[in-house]
C-alpha cells in the first residue's frame, strides 16, 4: 500500500531514485518491475507490475469501438512502459514521459494505494491548491462521502 507525498528529484539522465521506505514492499511485490504510463492529469502513473497487468487486462477488455474507451487505450497501453529498480532504488523515465508531465528536476510522488503518481513539483502545488480551494467551495458532498471529515 503506498500512500503519502515525498519530494524527489530527476537526475539529469532522467533518474527517480525511490523513495527508500517503499523499496522492499516494491520488492516484495513485484521484485522491482514496475511500469509507468500517463494519466489524463498530466502526470505519470508508476504501478507495480502484477498491479498494472490487471489495469491493462480491464482497459484492453473496453469496447474498443467506443471513441473514450479507445482514447483511454492509446492513452494508457500506448504510454506503458516497464521498468525496473536499479541497484540503487532509481527508475530510468524515458524522455517522452517527462515530457508528457513537464517533469524537471523537482517532482512529487504521491502514494495511491496501489499505485504512486509523478508530478512536477509546481504543478503539484498549482493543483492541490486549487483542489482545496473547490473543496472549499463544494456544500453537497455525494452520500458516500458524507460521513468523511478532513
Amino acid at each position: 500500500m503506498f500512500r503519502g507525498a515525498t519530494k524527489v528529484t530527476i537526475d539529469d539522465k532522467g533518474r527517480m531514485a525511490l523513495p527508500t521506505r517503499y523499496r522492499a514492499a516494491v520488492a516484495e511485490r513485484c521484485e522491482g518491475r514496475m511500469v509507468v504510463t500517463v494519466d489524463r492529469d498530466q502526470c505519470l502513473l508508476i504501478y507495480p507490475l502484477p498491479d498494472w497487468e490487471q489495469i491493462e487486462r480491464k482497459l484492453m477488455s473496453l469496447p474498443s469501438l467506443h471513441p473514450q474507451a479507445r482514447r483511454l487505450q492509446r492513452l494508457m497501453v500506448g504510454h506503458a512502459t516497464d521498468l525496473e529498480l536499479d541497484g540503487h532504488g532509481r527508475l530510468l523515465l524515458s524522455p517522452e514521459l517527462r515530457e508528457f508531465a513537464s517533469l524537471s528536476r523537482l517532482a512529487m510522488l504521491v502514494g495511491q494505494g496501489n499505485r504512486f503518481e509523478l508530478w512536477d513539483e509546481a504543478r503539484w502545488n498549482e493543483r492541490r491548491d486549487a483542489w482545496l480551494a473547490h473543496e472549499e467551495a463544494v456544500t453537497d458532498l455525494p452520500a458516500e462521502l458524507d460521513s468523511l471529515s478532513l
